[in-house]
């Protein structure tokens, strides 16, 4: 299962890491993923556990109030 957010679809996204020394400025790959947390969302009636971002899960939370 790939790490996504199970109410955006929020995925691992791809960049660089600034290098500060030297005359090429060499780019280093580097991953950045989505901060997933486990949350228990009613789906159809049912308690089901979910992987959700944290602005999802704020906007849940916040929503439930």
């Amino acid at each position: 299962m790939a790490r996504s957010c199970a109410i955006c679809g929020k995925v691992s996204m791809g960049g660089f890491n600034p290098q500060s020394s030297g005359m090429n400025r060499v780019r280093a790959h580097r991953r950045m993923q989505p901060n997933l947390q486990p949350l228990v969302i009613a789906h159809n009636g049912n308690p089901t556990r979910t992987l959700v971002c944290t602005r999802c899960r704020r906007t849940q939370l916040k929503s439930a109030k």
